[in-house]
């Protein structure tokens, strides 16, 4: 066991919030359920020190965890009655979320939150929620119809890939924290990059493309039944 802040008081917390506030039933409590035991996973068994210690690729896997499919896991989550009146904007959420990538993966402050993980590491991983959570909001609870989530999360993919890409193809180690980590097993520093930043674009693309192409064929289906949505969409 290799438990962390993330999975003792984080997953705790959340549990106690659902369970009182929230309040799932049936498959959105499983969702709940989901979200909670993946965190709890990914900071509670070997992962958690191969992350912190080793391999880029582990850390990113529990970057997936907390930035994608947690949160969507945790908003598909609360009822349809519940929480009604918060509304975040596709821009200022697909922003934010960006944003949160795109800071967090800079060399230097990479880096730092690595070497300080008994505090900058878990704001990163907070911040990556919250940054997750704010992302499929408006596709889950947002009033948009589907042609206008299909095309936000198109515009996340497009603009969340060049990340990935850099990593798997930057020649050199970008990252000095894991270059210098002590290895006795797995890929070289190098390797570890790349092997991370593939994994990042195939992640990606798998998750925002399949939730696409459901947000596509509902606004097809839409636009067959009323032949004015898309003009709507466009606007």
């Amino acid at each position: 066991m290799h438990p962390s802040l993330e999975a003792v008081v984080l997953v705790p917390a959340l549990a106690l919030l659902y369970a009182t506030v929230v309040e799932p039933r049936g498959a959105r409590a499983a969702a709940a359920a989901a979200a909670l035991i993946l965190i709890f996973a990914s900071f509670f068994t070997t992962l958690q020190p191969l992350a912190t210690h080793t391999f880029l690729w582990a850390h990113l896997l529990q970057n997936f965890v907390l930035a994608e499919w947690a949160p969507a896991l945790l908003v598909l989550a609360i009822p349809s009655d519940r929480f009604r009146k918060v509304r975040i904007p596709m821009l200022p959420a697909l922003a934010l979320w960006l944003a949160t990538y795109f800071v967090w993966h800079l060399p230097w402050i990479y880096d730092a939150a690595l070497r300080r993980p008994h505090w900058l590491l878990h704001i990163e991983h907070v911040t990556y929620l919250v940054a997750g959570v704010a992302l499929w909001w408006p596709v889950v609870r947002g009033a948009q119809n589907a042609g206008a989530k299909a095309l936000y999360l198109f515009a996340a993919f497009v603009l969340a890939s060049p990340l990935g890409l850099v990593l798997a193809l930057i020649p050199k180690p970008i990252y000095g924290f894991y270059t210098h980590a002590p290895r006795t097993w797995g890929p070289r520093p190098l390797a570890d990059q790349q092997i991370a930043g593939v994994s990042m674009a195939v992640e990606q693309a798998a998750v925002f493309f399949a939730v696409f192409a459901l947000y596509l064929s509902r606004f097809l289906q839409e636009e067959q039944r009323d032949p004015d949505v898309f003009s709507r969409v466009a606007r």
